[in-house]
Formats: C-alpha cells, sequence, structure tokens
C-alpha cells in the first residue's frame, strides 16, 4: 500500500528547528495537499507519512515527530479506534484530527478529544481545500506548537509532590480549610481528556456542586454534557440562569454565555451572563472564578486544566483574594500549558498536579469537612 511504503520512508529534515509532523490521511491528494499547505511556514516540515492508522503506529517506531495530522475515515480500523495506539506510540506528540467527520456537534469530535487528541479540525472536500481553511490549520499548528517550543529548551527534573512544594521562584499558597460548598473546573484545548481523567478518579459523591467551563462552540455542548455524565458517573446539564446547584451534579456552561454562581438563602443558583470578559472567550473561567470566590469565599475551590491564553487568571486572582483556593494541571499532563501556566506564574495555586492527583487533592479538601 503506499500509505505503508510511505510511512517507512520519512524524510531527512531539512530544518532542524522545524516543528516535526505526521499527515496520517487515506487520500494522497489530501496528504499532498497538507503536505504543501504546511510546508508553506518554515515553522513546519513534513518528516512522515501514513495512509492508514495501522501505518502510522508502524511509522511512529521508526520517526520522531511532534505533531500528527490524523484523519479519522480510512481503510482498516480507522483513525478513531486507533487512536489510543497511535497516542503511545508518538511518545508525547500532540494529534490534531482534521477530517470530514470532525463537525461541529459531531460526537465522534467529542470522542477523540476525550481519548487525548488535543484539537479538532474539520476537513473540505476535495477541491475545496481554500485560502481560509490553511489559514486556521495554520494557526492550529501554531497554537499546539507554542506551548511546545517554549518548553522544548527546558530540561525535565524529578518534582516533589506537586501539593507538598514548590520551586523557590513560585512558592505554593497554603489550601484554605473548612466546609467545601463549590467546585468550579475551566478548560480549553485538550480539556475534554484532561476532565474524563479528572472525573475518572473523583468519587461520585463529594458533597458539593460543579461547575465546568470549557471552550467549545455552542454546538457541542449537548453532546459535551452527555458525555461528561458518562465519564463522571454524574448528572450533568448545560447550565440555564437561575437553576438550583444541586450536590454531586455537573453543570457545563452553555456556548455562548458565562456560567457564574449565585447564593441564596434557599441555596446555590446558576447565573448566566454574555457581558464581554477580559480574556475575549465566551463562555470564560473569569467571570465563574470571580462569581465563585465573590459569594462563597475559602467555601469555593477552583480548579484549571490544559488550555490556550490566560483565561482563568483574572478569576483565580479574585478567588484568592477572597480567600479560596485555586489548584491547576501540571505541564507534563497538558495538551496546552498556557491556561494553567499563567494562573502559576501569577503566583495563585495551591496545587499542581496530573488531573487524577487533583482529583485526589479534591477528596482530601473534601474529606476534613
Amino acid at each position: 500500500m503506499a500509505g505503508a511504503a510511505a510511512s517507512r520512508q520519512p524524510t531527512a529534515p531539512a530544518n532542524r528547528g522545524a516543528v516535526r509532523l505526521m499527515i496520517v490521511d487515506d487520500s494522497m491528494v489530501a496528504r499532498a495537499v497538507l503536505s504543501r499547505m504546511i510546508g508553506a511556514d518554515p515553522m513546519f516540515e513534513v518528516h512522515a507519512v501514513a495512509g492508514t492508522a495501522e501505518d502510522a503506529v508502524i511509522a511512529l517506531g521508526h520517526a520522531s515527530v511532534d505533531i500528527i495530522l490524523l484523519d479519522l475515515e480510512m481503510p482498516g480500523a480507522g483513525g478513531l479506534n486507533l487512536l489510543p495506539e497511535i497516542l503511545k506510540a508518538a511518545h508525547g506528540a500532540k494529534v490534531l484530527i482534521v477530517s470530514s467527520q470532525a463537525e461541529d456537534g459531531a460526537e465522534v469530535t467529542l470522542k477523540a478529544l476525550e481519548m487525548g487528541a488535543a484539537d479538532t479540525l474539520p476537513k473540505p472536500g476535495t477541491g475545496r481545500f481554500g485560502g481560509k481553511f490553511s489559514e486556521i490549520l495554520l494557526e492550529r499548528l501554531r497554537t499546539l506548537a507554542k506551548d511546545m517550543v517554549r518548553s522544548a529548551p527546558r530540561p525535565r527534573v524529578p518534582q516533589p509532590p506537586a501539593h507538598r512544594a514548590a520551586s523557590p521562584e513560585l512558592p505554593l499558597r497554603v489550601m484554605p480549610e473548612g466546609p467545601l460548598e463549590l467546585l468550579a473546573i475551566g478548560a480549553s484545548t485538550g480539556g475534554i481528556h484532561a476532565l474524563a481523567s479528572f472525573f475518572g478518579a473523583l468519587p461520585e459523591r463529594i458533597g458539593v456542586p460543579i461547575l465546568v467551563t470549557q471552550h467549545l462552540p455552542p454546538a457541542f455542548m449537548a453532546v459535551f454534557a452527555r458525555q461528561l455524565a458518562a465519564a463522571s458517573g454524574r448528572t450533568c446539564v448545560v447550565a440555564q440562569d437561575h437553576i438550583p446547584l444541586f450536590a454531586d451534579q455537573v453543570y457545563v456552561a452553555p456556548g455562548e454565555s458565562h456560567l457564574m454562581v449565585e447564593k441564596r438563602r434557599s441555596g446555590l443558583y446558576a447565573r448566566l451572563s454574555n457581558d464581554a470578559s477580559p480574556s475575549g472567550c465566551r463562555p470564560s473561567v473569569d467571570p465563574m472564578f470571580q462569581s465563585a470566590g465573590e459569594q462563597l469565599g475559602a467555601a469555593a475551590l477552583g480548579i484549571i486544566l490544559t488550555g490556550m491564553g490566560r483565561d482563568g487568571t483574572i478569576g483565580a486572582a479574585s478567588m484568592v483574594k477572597h480567600g479560596a483556593g485555586v489548584i491547576t494541571q501540571d505541564e507534563a499532563s497538558c495538551a496546552v500549558w498556557g491556561m494553567p501556566r499563567s494562573v502559576t506564574d501569577a503566583g495563585l495555586v495551591c496545587a499542581i498536579a496530573p488531573p487524577e492527583e487533583l482529583a485526589r487533592i479534591v477528596l482530601k479538601r473534601v474529606s476534613k469537612d
């Protein structure tokens, strides 16, 4: 098969400083077009190609790459079914799904993100690869590469348990004590996989409602809520204005509104807002965190998971100001260490750890109540 032959013969690097990519697509035309688009940017280099997911797994045994462009519809098992094997063979490379199946709201898209893909991009039909698609593709690749290139020169050293110690430059804050009334989680790129890992390690009953702001288009939210319900073992709904918040249920920010919390005599309630946010995102983590801090103080706990940009930093500062705690995902487990890094660099966090460990930290905090 052409794909198999190509996958075993990666090209020699022309630019040693370039970000190396693998294209996995059964269409020779698509591989050629994507290669031309990527080759137009000196930041990237197509290092290997494959015509099936099986070929990609074999090729990754010989070729070291940084980002993999993966189609989902291919002969054989297909990209989605072999995504776990590709991720395992990739040794840390980020996977960008580029597929006609990756339409807004498609369940297969969120499934791929839940399984560990960093991002997805709908692929136009043959003959319809236009300039706009090329611009979007390169921007997505730059987003993934920016975090990777920044992190690459930094040597990996064994780290102490994240909730016990920190570097001298950025000491961790002390975790607040007292009863917990609300858990608020913010995430962006790579967040669906991180959320699945977090909830997989969290007991079904912790006694507080959970708010989630995940950067996704509105069309995804209903499917996202269903998948999060399955991953968490909890009731999970897209939040509506003024609904009561019940313990051990998950409330997802709508794609077009910020999700906030309001404390009343009768309990906690969801509030929605369409106001502009400092980050420019909608939904944004900042308003959620700000309301949690203002309404609940030390009884609220914020979590920042993987994502690009700085959304959540202003909100985290507000939470800390009002006595609440904030914990973040660590760099090694993030798809993009942007949002967690921003909050960490601001000196606002009580703990830095992978999602599974963050769940144990939450459980420890709840167990002290």
